[in-house]
């Protein structure tokens, strides 16, 4: 238990880590879009400081996995939704960034949310310690591939709508639902790996490495691109709780871990999806444009002094 908490601290540091370097490597790139791959990879390639954020996610990667053989679903997300926190500090030390009140009030809302979805989880009749193995095949196909269809469809319609002409500048929130459910796919099939990591014929018969070459080069590409548009400090964890929602909910019921036999917790199960849903759907959808400044400008001297 206490390798896989300090696994996810671990994991929480490098995935923060590497979000902003890559953030700021794409800050300094030319406009990316999903409709030129090779162009958006023939960049980011190019560019050492987005290197180094990739090799940081590399390494979160890494810790996840470990993550995901010492601790139950419940209880790995709920630590995984700390990591905001670090991630908000560096992208405003670092990037420059800074959220409104409503956005800030929108975050706590959300770390509520998952708080008690976390807490409904935790069966008191059950070992909350009982790490779950593997989940039927027909199983986890019938929740990621609608889900990964649900987040294409989301992403291409904000594509869409930010091709408009007079459009207001995206917050990203639409971006966020959208990655977050790939990264939702990504973290069922990064957990169905770790319970079949040293058994290599039955995870090459499975459906998970597959799923995760899908959402790897899938989320590369759109991430990327929403990333360089929009507030890491919003999409991010926008992008966070939409994966950690998914993976709580979906992947405790795929992997038979725990659910909640009391009242109690079932209400706290529906009220923090209820309230994590609400406040995604209320937070605003755009930036504000940029203020401007009108200067009075005084007329030349030549024409003063000729009115005179």
């Amino acid at each position: 238990m206490v390798w896989g908490v300090a696994s996810a601290l671990l994991a929480n540091t490098l995935y923060s880590v590497g979000f902003v370097l890559e953030k700021r490597a794409l800050g300094r790139l030319p406009a990316i879009s999903v409709r030129r791959p090779a162009r958006l990879l023939r960049h980011l390639v190019g560019s050492p400081l987005w290197l180094a954020g990739s090799l940081a996610l590399a390494g979160g990667f890494g810790a996840q996995l470990a993550v995901y053989r010492t601790l139950p679903i419940a209880a790995a997300q709920g630590i995984f939704v700390s990591g905001l926190v670090l991630l908000l500090l560096l992208s405003a030390r670092l990037l420059g960034e800074r959220t409104s009140g409503r956005e800030r009030y929108a975050i706590g809302a959300i770390l509520a949310a998952l708080v008690m979805v976390v807490l409904s989880l935790r069966d008191t009749g059950q070992d909350p310690d009982a790490v779950g193995g593997a989940a039927p095949a027909p199983l986890i196909l019938l929740v990621c591939v609608p889900s990964l269809a649900a987040g294409l469809y989301l992403y291409a319609g904000a594509e869409r709508r930010a091709r408009r002409r007079h459009r207001m500048p995206s917050a990203g929130v639409e971006y966020g639902v959208a990655v977050g459910l790939l990264y939702g796919v990504s973290s069922l099939a990064i957990k169905g790996v770790s319970g079949l990591l040293w058994d290599v014929p039955r995870l090459l018969a499975s459906p998970y490495p597959y799923l995760l070459l899908c959402t790897g080069a899938c989320g590369l590409v759109m991430s990327q691109a929403a990333l360089q548009r929009c507030r890491a400090s919003l999409i991010v964890p926008v992008c966070t709780t939409v994966t950690c929602l998914f993976t709580v909910v979906l992947g405790t019921l795929a992997f038979g871990e725990s659910l909640p036999s009391e009242p109690l917790r079932l209400a706290l199960r529906v009220a923090g999806t209820a309230l994590a849903v609400a406040v995604l759907l209320l937070m605003p959808k755009h930036d504000p444009p940029p203020a401007t400044t009108t200067q009075t400008v005084e007329p030349p001297k030549e024409l003063l002094s000729h009115e005179a």
